[in-house]
């Protein structure tokens, strides 16, 4: 089996193993996907995105958990994409399709990369919920965690406010919120609360990772739920553990994410890790 080049990146700590598929698809197996993922004898990441032709954007964007299943979005991925294609084609903007729909991508002034992820999805069939329930308030709970806010910005979140976010054990109660009977596609789960200069501190369970130092998604989920709970008014400064993002939930529905991208390295995925020998 021939060896895959791949290259490292991240935002704030959020790290992805990028392959360019778009000339020749890697078509990675679940056992494959695991082993790459493996932190110790793998290269590790939090997701795995592969490159594909798109007829009506810049690029096609699929995403892959370390767990080896597909997911929809990834706003730190999408950034870390954006800016590659940017560079490709010497243009400050770029379209990165994903399995969630088109999302633009703008080279800001001082090297952020801003994304404009979409509209958010509130009614309880488009988080998905398993029954009709009142998504600014749903009746889910586990030790000190209830009545979160559903959210979905291409895929299923659950933002529970806190008083104090440090505080959560997410590492106990995420995955039990995680797999409810009320999410019947499973959800990310964050626990947030508002700082006393406005800013929100963030920390995010993601579905099939586990505990990140950054997730663009919930913290698009974030600012719509903070907004519709009244705690801010449409922009904050989100703090997640890797650093923060610049949310805004602009008029016309659309939330923007900026933050910082970095490269790490690249290399050579080795064939063992290919046949999903970890």
């Amino acid at each position: 089996m021939e060896q895959l080049s791949f290259i490292k990146m991240h935002g704030l700590g959020n790290d992805f193993v990028i392959i360019d598929g778009r000339e020749k698809h890697p078509h990675l197996t679940p056992n494959a996907l695991r082993a790459i993922g493996d932190r110790h004898r793998g290269i590790g990441y939090d997701q795995l995105i592969v490159l594909e032709p798109s007829a009506d954007a810049d690029v096609f964007m699929r995403i892959y958990n370390c767990d080896g299943t597909e997911a929809e979005a990834c706003g730190n991925a999408t950034r870390c994409v954006a800016h590659l294609i940017m560079a490709e084609i010497k243009q400050d903007q770029a379209v990165v399709e994903t399995v969630a729909g088109f999302l633009n991508g703008t080279q800001s002034a001082n090297g952020t990369v801003v994304i404009n992820m979409g509209l958010p999805k509130l009614g309880w069939q488009e988080i998905p919920l398993a029954q009709n329930e009142d998504t600014l308030r749903i009746p889910i709970q586990a030790g000190p965690l209830s009545n979160p806010v559903g959210v979905n910005m291409g895929n299923p979140h659950l933002v529970f406010f806190v008083e104090d976010a440090e505080a959560i054990d997410l590492e106990k109660w995420g995955p039990v919120l995680e797999h409810d009977s009320l999410l019947p596609q499973k959800a990310n789960i964050s626990v947030a609360s508002l700082n006393t200069d406005g800013s929100i501190r963030l920390r995010v369970w993601e579905r099939g990772v586990g505990i990140t130092l950054a997730c663009g998604s919930a913290a698009c989920a974030v600012i719509v739920a903070a907004t519709k709970r009244n705690l801010v008014q449409g922009s904050a400064t989100v703090h997640l553990n890797g650093g923060p993002l610049e949310m805004r939930w602009a008029d016309d529905g659309s939330v923007f994410m900026g933050g910082a991208i970095a490269f790490s390295f690249s290399g050579e995925i080795a064939p063992g890790l290919l046949s999903g020998a970890a």
